[in-house]
């Protein structure tokens, strides 16, 4: 059900071992894919195709030349919610009230929530993950300065993971924000001054699980704050995701 990798770097580094690695499993996320990378000073660029990125010549063409970043996300999508079309393919971007842009993937599903059920009328797209982004713009109006950040996101992560699959990565800016309530679907691996995240190891290196149930922040590849433990694990349901997929093949 999607997959995402993610970069944190206090230089530029390069991906394209691990992006080779990463598109391959588009054989089994096959409804889209995207990369969000971003310079130095936080300028993001955006690519993505409503396709199977195992196939896919852009991404061949992508990687046919060194592919170097200061921070990155990547996904692969297995639709659960939402048509296979551009407007629900990953990452997702938008700007607050501030005028700050923020850029999210998501590994997961929304099952019920009635803040982001508000949103459904006003996205581009049908996605959950959309919604997620939609609600959290709107509730960083009038909030400037990074401590405030991250507590407002501190409590999102708490209260949206209740009773729902919420792995996320989102970047600010300035700040990369790592969360997973799921066992085994989140991975680091720290090096020289970077950190990459993947939902499986994409090499034979170090990689090690991500702390489950708190919110995780990056910048230029260092921790620089963990939030609060919660409860809320999600337990993967068979038959809750088959209903899901039953659902998405009848759209």
């Amino acid at each position: 059900m999607c997959e995402v990798f993610g970069v944190s770097s206090a230089k530029d580094i390069n991906v394209n071992a691990e992006l080779k690695e990463f598109f391959k499993h588009g054989e089994l996320n096959p409804h889209g894919w995207g990369i969000a990378s971003w310079d130095e000073k936080g300028t993001v660029t955006l690519i993505k195709e409503p396709s199977n990125s195992a196939g896919s010549g852009k991404i061949a063409e992508l990687l046919s030349a060194d592919l170097t970043c200061r921070g990155m996300f990547a996904h692969i999508r297995r639709a659960t919610i939402g048509h296979v079309e551009y407007e629900n393919t990953h990452p997702f971007t938008g700007t607050d009230a501030n005028g700050r842009k923020w850029t999210l993937v998501h590994n997961g599903t929304i099952f019920e929530s009635d803040e982001l059920d508000l949103y459904a009328n006003i996205q581009e797209g049908d996605t959950d993950s959309e919604r997620i982004l939609l609600y959290i713009l709107d509730q960083n109006e009038g909030i400037t300065d990074e401590s405030g950040r991250f507590d407002l996101m501190d409590s999102i992560v708490v209260k949206l993971s209740k009773g729902n699959k919420l792995n996320l990565l989102i970047f600010d800016g300035e700040n990369l924000y790592v969360h997973k309530n799921e066992a085994g679907t989140m991975y680091r691996k720290t090096g020289d001054g970077h950190v990459l995240f993947a939902t499986r190891p994409l090499d034979d290196g170090a990689w090690e699980e991500v702390p489950i149930n708190r919110l995780l922040v990056y910048r230029d590849g260092a921790k620089i704050y963990e939030g609060t433990v919660h409860d809320h694990t999600y337990l993967h349901d068979e038959e809750q995701m088959n209903m899901l997929f039953m659902g998405f093949a009848m759209l």
